[in-house]
């Protein structure tokens, strides 16, 4: 058995346009270990959303084997699927998915939501997290009132209040000036440094860098 928190092998994903089949990603093998932090790269076009799409519990492979946690993912019907991702998934996305007309205490709450915890549990959990992110003195803020930075803390401690195994990051610098992208790829370094398994999706080789591994993705397939 293999320690690895995700597991992919010769994973394929063939979208069918009708007239004509395009291949996405063919081939993929991929582990990530607990404690890894992967940046997956790749420029437009190349795969890595899709790649993004399949490790999220999104989307499903074509062919191939993906377990994540220890679970095949195959096995699993669409609510198993969200169960698992609910549980063992956090989200940082380019664009913040933030509620627009809800404070930041509200947004980090909201996952804990979908798994049954108390109101009170999930406002105190969620202050919490917003605490350790440094925007305590933020928490009645609805978007508008925050910076891109801020806005990006906020939407990390969302996806880190339910405690989950992995945060996948896709593009979180993406809409950022590059003093707050820098600040922003500062807390996942030490997200990381404390543990917390991150694999990041990026375009940029700069912000690549940061990560303690590199993945390249051309033409659906992992190049060195």
């Amino acid at each position: 058995m293999s320690g690895a928190l995700i597991e992919l092998h010769d994973v394929s994903r063939i979208y069918d346009l009708g007239h004509v089949q395009v291949a996405a990603l063919q081939g993929v093998d991929l582990e990530v270990e607990e404690g890894e932090f992967l940046a997956i790269v790749g420029p437009s076009g190349s795969g890595k959303s899709t790649m993004m799409n399949i490790l999220g519990c999104l989307d499903r492979p074509t062919g191939g084997t993906y377990s994540l946690a220890g679970t095949p993912i195959a096995e699993l019907d669409d609510d198993g699927l969200a169960r698992l991702r609910s549980r063992t998934i956090g989200f940082v996305f380019q664009s913040y998915n933030l509620l627009p007309r809800t404070s930041a205490l509200e947004n980090v709450a909201t996952p804990l939501l979908y798994q049954g915890v108390s109101r009170k549990d999930r406002l105190a959990r969620a202050q919490v997290a917003l605490e350790r992110l440094g925007l305590g003195d933020r928490i009645s803020h609805i978007p508008t009132e925050l910076s891109g930075g801020q806005q990006q803390r906020v939407a990390i401690a969302r996806a880190l209040v339910t405690e989950p195994a992995l945060l996948l990051a896709d593009e979180p610098t993406g809409n950022l000036d590059s003093a707050s992208g820098a600040e922003v790829m500062t807390l996942l370094t030490q997200l990381n440094a404390a543990g917390r398994t991150i694999v990041m999706i990026t375009h940029d080789a700069e912000v690549a860098s940061r990560a303690r591994r590199q993945v390249h993705v051309r033409d659906g397939r992992l190049v060195a």
